[in-house]
């Protein structure tokens, strides 16, 4: 479905009345921001500088401590189910509040955990939660970050990569940027774990929040710069709302 359609909107709307005001503040935040900011990355730390004033773990998408919880720990124990090992080296892009992070942390040999995000809100509230779970001397790295070239790493560093609701945030440029640099800094048998909102009919996206894309446009995207891209549809089983590519580097 179209979910940025007038025709789904409204029907929207018709089932669920109680989320017809917080979609218009959101649209009115929308519009503000749009005026405000220069680019999709300025606007969405704005975005995220808002939500994390709220709720830091409503900002990352959960609506109860519950959920956050849970959310964590399926992101975790499928990178586990599907190579994620103790001495691998692991750069997560858009960590968040590491609700997934804390896991990751706990589980990698300490300082293998690097994570990265846009907002530094965010990760003024990761560090609380590095305090909340007792994981200072696990040494992980937490870096504040202006785009997704990944200039600062070095080559070949990290055996895994791994961003979970980024580029259901991102439009396609984003995502190219993305595509054009993480090679470079992931070890030859390494792999990127990415998630994404799928559509398989038209293209499309709500405000500048959400971005639906079809699984052959982001395939398509990664060959363009020699990584190979396989949808995993073992993840489908999770009743997760979104979707995983994996991508490999070009041997």
């Amino acid at each position: 479905m179209d979910r940025s359609s007038l025709y789904h909107q409204a029907r929207y709307a018709l089932r669920h009345p109680d989320r017809i005001f917080p979609h218009l503040r959101r649209l009115s935040r929308d519009t503000w921001l749009r005026l405000r900011t220069d680019d999709h990355v300025a606007y969405y730390r704005a975005v995220m500088r808002s939500d994390t004033a709220r709720s830091a773990e409503a900002a990352v998408g959960s609506k109860s401590h519950e959920r956050w919880m849970r959310l964590g720990q399926m992101q975790f124990d499928y990178l586990v189910r599907h190579g994620l090992s103790p001495e691998h080296r692991m750069l997560e892009i858009g960590c968040g509040n590491l609700r997934a992070g804390r896991l990751f942390i706990d589980y990698l040999d300490p300082g293998n955990y690097y994570g990265l995000d846009i907002s530094p809100d965010i990760l003024v509230a990761a560090q609380e939660t590095l305090v909340t779970h007792g994981l200072q001397a696990r040494l992980p790295h937490l870096t504040p970050v202006r785009d997704l070239r990944l200039g600062f790493l070095p080559d070949a560093h990290f055996d895994v990569v791994h961003a979970h609701s980024v580029f259901s945030h991102s439009p396609l440029e984003v995502i190219d940027e993305c595509f054009r640099h993480v090679g470079r800094v992931m070890k030859p048998e390494g792999w990127f774990d990415f998630t994404f909102d799928r559509t398989e009919g038209k293209e499309h996206q709500v405000l500048r929040e959400d971005f639906y894309y079809r699984t052959e446009t982001l395939v398509a995207l990664a060959d363009r710069h020699d990584l190979d891209a396989v949808f995993m549809a073992d993840w489908e089983n999770l009743r997760h709302k979104q979707s995983k590519i994996r991508v490999t580097r070009r041997a």
